[in-house]
């Protein structure tokens, strides 16, 4: 069957693509990209002769009809994705048509801009004893989300949140997580354009987050993530251990030693 290859490129930084993603784009006859996210320099690994097609200005039927025309004529066709196209990736809508019209396709797999913020600042998401649970969502803005998927209702799980879209619905996302019984004093870290060259880092809190990002001017492209998992001074709390790493702890592969 013929199919096209739909591929993540990762956040930002054309390094953080996969292997196999990078050796897709470069045999790829027409590599299809989002220009508006994607790094020009990733798509300057394309082979010379690739024809290179920006995606911004195009909307969903033409896009499909460009992918669907190119492998009909035997090409092979890579459709380059910022971060991760599992992750409000907006595929479904491309996959659907292309099964109308009987075109294949597998997707490759990205490092997600939120995996690549946590990196950014060092941060591991899920804690022992503090938070194993990590939410990815977005605030509701002109796009709903489903009735049961309010960030004030997910945020009344008290784990740690990574919220996309959402740079311009701050004051909505402060008065959801209070609402939710969240500490005025929680940690939060945003991270905009993240692994790019001109990423901007910005630790604060719930009570601070509106004035902060705005001071920084961040309206756009920018992961906002909140939870006790983000205190940069996590760390140095002994209280919160893995257990995979205590010698006292048996696993399959080590026997853990009992104190004398």
């Amino acid at each position: 069957m013929d199919k096209i290859y739909i591929i993540g490129a990762g956040p930002g930084d054309p390094d953080l693509i996969t292997v196999k993603g990078l050796r897709l784009l470069q045999e790829a006859d027409v590599v299809l990209y989002t220009d508006s996210l994607v790094n020009e320099d990733l798509i300057a690994k394309a082979k010379p002769e690739a024809e290179i097609l920006k995606s911004a200005g195009m909307d969903l039927k033409e896009m499909v009809d460009i992918m669907v025309d190119r492998v009909r004529q035997g090409k092979m066709v890579a459709r380059v994705h910022t971060g991760d196209p599992a992750v409000f990736g907006a595929i479904m809508e491309q996959i659907a048509l292309l099964k109308k019209e009987g075109v294949g396709y597998e997707v490759i797999p990205g490092v997600s801009s939120v995996f690549a913020s946590a990196a950014a600042i060092g941060a591991e998401l899920t804690i022992p004893e503090l938070t194993q649970t990590l939410i990815l969502t977005r605030a509701e803005g002109r796009t709903p989300v489903p009735e049961l998927e309010k960030l004030k209702d997910l945020a009344a799980h008290h784990c740690t949140l990574a919220l996309f879209l959402s740079a311009t619905l701050v004051k909505k996302v402060v008065g959801d997580l209070l609402e939710a019984g969240w500490s005025e004093d929680t940690p939060v870290a945003v991270v905009q354009r993240a692994t790019w060259p001109d990423q901007l880092i910005v630790r604060t809190t719930i009570a601070n987050l509106e004035q902060d990002m705005r001071a920084h001017g961040i309206r756009s492209h920018a992961m906002i993530l909140a939870g006790w998992a983000l205190d940069p001074d996590i760390h140095s709390n002994e209280e919160y251990r893995s257990k995979l790493y205590d010698k006292e702890f048996t696993h399959r592969f080590r026997r853990g030693v009992k104190p004398s």
